[in-house]
């Protein structure tokens, strides 16, 4: 016969439904979680996706040029021709005037799909070059903005003191200059000479020129409310605890305030890309950013003003796909935003019990 303190123990082996269910809840990980709160956001789903298209028509662009379009979208083609329905036209054509001549209109087809430009180049595969080199900008520029922002906030919040007040500085100086007035400043001036900083030296018509220049005028937007956090988090009790049991500042930086701050830096990211992008392409469209012959959209919008009127598409192409990209990298911003929300890393039923008035356990602190 089974005793009573035997059954009792019995019992209390066995949890009940409700424990089962927090210790469940309790064991998912957070970016999981994160992950299906985002792919329950349809919204971002398809911003996520059209981006995806985005990108891998920027990176098919060859393809497409060679095996499509049959045209190198870099070499003009003034007295070229091409086939449009089985007749032979010719791409830069003679106005009706005399005076000058007039590219070819769009197609719809597979060569010169959006027309040609005032040099004879296929639009649509320009387009596509133009693409992978705004991204490329915006990108990187967002990841080097990411690394210094973060390295600098870590310093700042986690050091305090003389070396918070240096870098807060340094980060107010650079804050207190327009944005757009600073990137064109520092392109006007670099376009010239080049950037030189010991052994490492870019050329003017590199890549990482622009790139650069973004990435440092962004840096205080970024570092700004990371430093916050920071210090934010240099106050909790599992930091104190660390410092405390002697661990090395490296570990308490990396291993400690670096993992609790990913969450910020990620949701940032696209919304730095697409704020890139649209600084580069404004820094090409007033021809002090991306440098011949490489070509961006904003340089693409340049290019097909003159032909504004009569040939819209040389510039309505590249602005309509730089349109659809930010607006796109904002949606997913917000939809991971909404989905690495630091309350929602904690699991749920915790939430709800933290929310709950003082008072009787799964009741209201009312009385009945």
């Amino acid at each position: 016969m089974t005793s009573g303190v035997e059954l009792a123990g019995t019992l209390d082996e066995v949890p009940p439904p409700a424990a089962e269910e927090d210790r469940a809840s309790a064991g998912t990980a957070p970016w999981r979680a994160a992950a299906r709160r985002f792919g329950q956001n349809r919204s971002a789903v398809l911003g996520a996706v059209v981006f995806l298209l985005i990108v891998l028509s920027a990176v098919l662009a060859p393809v497409y040029a060679s095996h499509v379009a049959h045209t190198d979208p870099f070499r003009s083609n003034l007295a070229g021709t091409t086939i449009v329905h089985g007749q032979v036209v010719k791409v830069l054509a003679p106005n009706a005037s005399g005076l000058g001549s007039s590219p070819l209109a769009p197609t719809w087809t597979g060569r010169y799909f959006l027309g040609a430009d005032t040099q004879g180049r296929d639009v649509a595969a320009r387009l596509g070059y133009a693409g992978r080199t705004s991204l490329v900008v915006g990108l990187s520029s967002a990841l080097i903005t990411a690394a210094v922002a973060t390295a600098l906030a870590l310093v700042a919040g986690f050091f305090g003191g003389w070396v918070d007040q240096l870098v807060s500085r340094l980060l107010d100086l650079l804050w207190a200059f327009p944005i757009y007035l600073l990137a064109i400043s520092l392109s006007t001036v670099l376009l010239l000479q080049g950037l030189k900083i010991g052994p490492v030296q870019v050329n003017p018509t590199s890549l990482w020129l622009p790139t650069l220049i973004i990435a440092v005028i962004y840096v205080p937007y970024l570092a700004r409310p990371i430093r916050a956090e920071v210090l934010s988090l240099r106050r909790r009790e599992f930091v104190e605890a660390a410092v405390g049991q002697g661990l090395s500042r490296r570990r308490i930086i990396f291993g400690e305030l670096l993992p609790n701050v990913v969450p910020t830096i990620v949701v940032f990211l696209p919304l730095m890309v697409a704020t890139n992008i649209v600084t580069e392409s404004s820094l090409s469209y007033l021809s002090i950013g991306v440098q011949a012959p490489g070509t961006s959209w904003g340089t693409m919008i340049t290019d097909g003003q003159s032909q504004l009127y009569t040939r819209p598409w040389a510039s309505l192409g590249p602005g309509l796909v730089l349109t659809v990209t930010i607006i796109v990298l904002n949606v997913v911003g917000e939809g991971l935003r909404d989905a690495i929300d630091p309350r929602g890393l904690l699991p749920r039923r915790s939430r709800r019990l933290r929310g709950r008035p003082a008072g009787r356990p799964g009741g209201s602190g009312g009385a009945a």
